[in-house]
């Protein structure tokens, strides 16, 4: 009987019996998700969360075991982790920011077809609510999530700038500001490139929002950084913009009579000047310029109104002064485009300018005070002008004398000196000088990356010749249209990291451009995991590779055959030595 314990023991070890639950004989494929935006990297005691997750799976994922790991721009398909810890320490944030139900699907493309095998995928962030909403997952689904939400985190964050303000002078650079939580005022610095220019505190009134406003030369370029400091989310405390040096407005009068009144107001320093009669139009030139003035033409022929439609889409401003003996036909066609202006009955009546209206573009910040005692000046005979426009100047009677907006402007009665003493009016320098600075359009002062942008450079290339951008070491040539006197640049999937950049043509330097991470990130709020299992979602990496190895366990009992057949040998040994 020991002897066939002997045997038996043996049998059955070599057999490797072993007990397991159904999955863990099954063969399982694992996708982690790691998420590597901005908002991970929230400081800890110890590092960045990003830098913790990436060291607590190196850690804890099994040696010798394939898995496939995904980023929000890279993939490690069936790899070891030897294979990848070099370059998982060196892991950078970026600036694509995928969503969960693409994150998903993503995960759904890297498992093989087998039908049988367990496909498990780890979801490794913070959960910000930007993410998107959390997907359906079922009791038998496999999707676990690991949360690494920071505790006690205050973020500020640089939002936005804009040009709140501007004349010739001074330009009012405004900055918008928020908070994770309420706070009392936050120090923001203003740099000309590497140079500090201005430095204030910005006051947060309901505690989460502020602005604060700089003041900068207006004739001055400047490469602005606007920089923070605070214990939050290092990406979103510095802002770049770039405000160009100003140019030259091209303006274009066309005009069978004199324009000296319009040659006096706009000075060569500040204006290029061109007058011409109509018969002597270049229409393809036309394009060139800012702001164009029909004055006083008798008819406004076809090709010449054609030419304008496309020139204002194009951005370009004009503005008309009919003639007392106008052909209202040729006018109407050409003004009804814009706000359905009309021009009417010809009124042989004098009518004196009594109203401004101090809130239009061409008259804000112009006067200190409403001025009540003004010298208004007055017309002989002026059109009954019909337009959806808005007011700028008005006769006593109500009849509009100059409506318009942005791009186009329309007088109802000529500004010669036999009808009108308009030319002699403090009025008529802020007027057409201001149509003459809203016609050139200010540049964006910044690009938000990972947005698709396009910039018109004027500029024409010579054959086979492209425009670069430039940083430091990082160039790249962006996708570009050139064309007889521009080149558009569209900006898609590069630059992916911020800063001024230069637009450079071969050894010239044409402009600069400014790049900033899109803030979406800084709002710190995120999604309630509530709704999900709690055999779904682990607080650390560690946690849950030890779950997945208890649930996939397997009890093996080789080792205890082979003890009871040495405990048989044993057995056989002492009954051969004690029973003859």
């Amino acid at each position: 009987m020991a002897r066939l314990g002997i045997f038996a023991g043996l049998i059955f070890a070599f057999a490797q019996p072993f007990s397991a639950n159904e999955n863990a004989l099954k063969s399982q494929e694992t996708v982690i998700y790691l998420d590597n935006s901005f908002s991970m990297q929230a400081k800890l005691d110890n590092g960045t969360q990003l830098q913790n997750m990436v060291q607590e799976i190196i850690r804890n994922v099994p040696k010798n075991n394939s898995f496939t790991l995904m980023t929000n721009d890279k993939t490690f398909e069936d790899v070891e982790i030897e294979d990848i810890q070099n370059e998982l320490i060196d892991l950078s944030p970026s600036t694509n920011q995928l969503t969960l139900d693409q994150v998903l699907l993503r995960s759904a493309t890297m498992f093989a077809n087998d039908k049988e095998s367990i496909k498990r995928t780890v979801l490794i962030s913070d959960f910000q609510e930007i993410l998107g909403p959390l997907p359906i997952i079922g009791q038998d689904s496999e999707i676990y999530f690991i949360k690494q939400e920071p505790q006690d985190l205050t973020n500020v964050s640089i939002d936005s700038v804009y040009i709140s303000d501007s004349d010739n002078e001074v330009i009012e650079l405004t900055t918008l500001l928020s908070s994770s939580v309420n706070i009392e005022t936050h120090a923001v610095s203003l740099y000309n490139g590497d140079r500090l220019i201005a430095k204030t505190s910005a006051a947060f009134n309901d505690g989460t929002t502020a602005d604060v406003t700089f003041s900068v030369p207006a004739n001055e370029p400047i490469d602005g950084r606007l920089v923070i400091a605070d214990m939050g989310l290092p990406y979103d405390n510095e802002f770049y913009f770039n405000v160009e040096s100003p140019k030259k407005i091209k303006v274009l009068a066309i005009s069978d009579i004199d324009t000296g009144f319009l040659r006096r107001i706009y000075d060569p320093e500040e204006f290029d000047f061109t007058a011409t009669p109509l018969s002597q139009v270049n229409y393809s030139g036309i394009e060139d310029f800012n702001l164009m003035v029909l004055n006083e033409l008798e008819a406004i022929p076809g090709g010449l109104e054609n030419t304008i439609h496309s020139f204002v889409r194009n951005g370009g401003s004009f503005v008309v002064i009919p003639a007392p003996n106008s052909d209202l036909v040729s006018y109407n066609r050409f003004a009804s485009p814009y706000f359905n202006t009309k021009y009417g009955q010809y009124i042989l009546q004098e009518a004196a300018i009594s109203n401004i209206s101090f809130e239009h573009p061409l008259y804000r910040n112009v006067f200190n005070n409403r001025v009540t005692n003004f010298q208004y000046p007055g017309v002989n005979s002026y059109y009954n002008l019909n337009s959806a426009s808005q007011k700028a100047l008005t006769f006593q009677n109500g009849n509009p004398f100059l409506v318009g907006n942005e791009n186009s402007y329309f007088f109802s009665s000529a500004l010669n000196q036999e009808n009108s003493n308009f030319k002699n009016s403090p009025l008529i320098v802020p007027t057409f000088y201001n149509m003459a600075r809203n016609s050139l359009k200010l540049p964006k002062l910044y690009q938000t990356l990972g947005i698709y942008e396009e910039l018109e450079i004027p500029v024409s290339l010579s054959k086979d010749h492209i425009l670069k951008i430039s940083k430091d070491d990082y160039e790249f040539i962006p996708a570009q249209i050139s064309q007889p006197k521009k080149v558009q640049l569209t900006f898609d999937e590069n630059p992916t990291e911020d800063g001024i950049f230069q637009i450079i043509n071969g050894e010239e330097t044409l402009g600069k451009i400014s790049f900033n991470y899109d803030r979406k990130e800084s709002d710190l709020r995120f999604m309630d995991l509530s709704q999900v299992e709690n055999d779904k979602v682990f607080a650390s990496i560690s946690d849950f590779f030890e779950d997945v190895q208890k649930k996939n366990s397997v009890n093996e009992f080789w080792k205890w055959f082979a003890i009871l057949a040495l405990v048989f040998v044993l057995l056989e040994s002492i009954l051969q030595r004690f029973l003859k």
